[in-house]
């Protein structure tokens, strides 16, 4: 997020100087109808690193595929971040919501043009790992580090959350889709209940380690600050292998999992 990273930017120590200091930033360019042409990607980047004041983003990643609905674009877009890494924009480039036939597409594509693909990131938690799954194989062929953004499955794998305590608010999506996940889902919540009660870990923490043990980076959203916390004890210990089989096969069990992004 642009705002945030420019308020980080201004709390930051500065030394006298008026100069932000070197930050690692990564983003995701949105191939937005408009942007049809690789220029459009350049142009794209050079806004966003004069609002934040910066010379050179650490990861440019394209937010999506346009494959399956605008596919002229997609080659464009291809064309359009390796450009940006040529231009010395950036130090790599990687992708988002692309699944495994497409990502191959693009790494050949991006060998050609000689530009590091660093990053894969998609959906991935106990939730998804039916289909997510093989993702972990194709990041390793390609040497390219998967990114699990929704670890906790939009906090359903938190424990929570029960048929009877849904999300708040009668508007808020997450009740209808909860709704119908819970009831599928339970063997599995029951499994991180256990491991988490073995362990003097939290659901939260259980499912976190569990991502990190696939070899994936989490980005988990918090709120509060308590939730920072929590999610923090996740880090500096790991799940022993026969409990991440266990968690393997309780989400092989998931009747109904989390749906899929439809870019994939």
């Amino acid at each position: 997020n642009e705002g945030q990273q420019g308020l980080f930017s201004f709390l930051a120590p500065k030394s006298g100087s008026t100069v932000p200091p070197p930050q690692q930033v990564a983003t995701k360019l949105a191939p937005y109808p408009w942007r049809v042409t690789p220029q459009s990607m350049v142009k794209s980047v050079k806004g966003s690193l004069r609002r934040l004041e910066q010379d050179k983003l650490t990861l440019a990643q394209l937010h999506w595929s346009t494959a399956n609905y605008q596919p002229f674009q997609e080659k464009a877009l291809w064309e359009g971040i390796a450009d940006v890494y040529d231009e010395g924009l950036c130090e790599a480039v990687g992708v988002s919501n692309y699944g495994p036939l497409q990502f191959k597409k693009i790494s050949e594509y991006m060998k050609d043009r000689d530009v590091p693909l660093a990053t894969a990131q998609i959906q991935y938690s106990l939730m998804t790992y039916q289909v997510a799954k093989d993702m972990n194989a194709v990041c390793e062929e390609e040497n390219c580090r998967l990114i699990s953004y929704s670890p906790l499955c939009l906090g359903l794998l938190t424990g929570k959350y029960t048929l009877d305590n849904l999300p708040s608010g009668a508007t808020n999506p997450r009740r209808q889709l909860f709704r119908e996940l819970l009831p599928g889902a339970q063997n599995l919540l029951n499994t991180l209940e256990v491991i988490g009660k073995d362990l003097g870990k939290s659901q939260t923490q259980v499912a976190i380690n569990w991502a990190l043990c696939k070899d994936t980076v989490p980005i988990t959203g918090v709120r509060t600050l308590e939730q920072a916390r929590e999610n923090l004890g996740a880090y500096g210990w790991k799940l022993d292998p026969a409990m991440v089989d266990e968690l393997d096969r309780a989400a092989a069990s998931v009747a109904k999992p989390m749906i899929q992004n439809v870019f994939q």
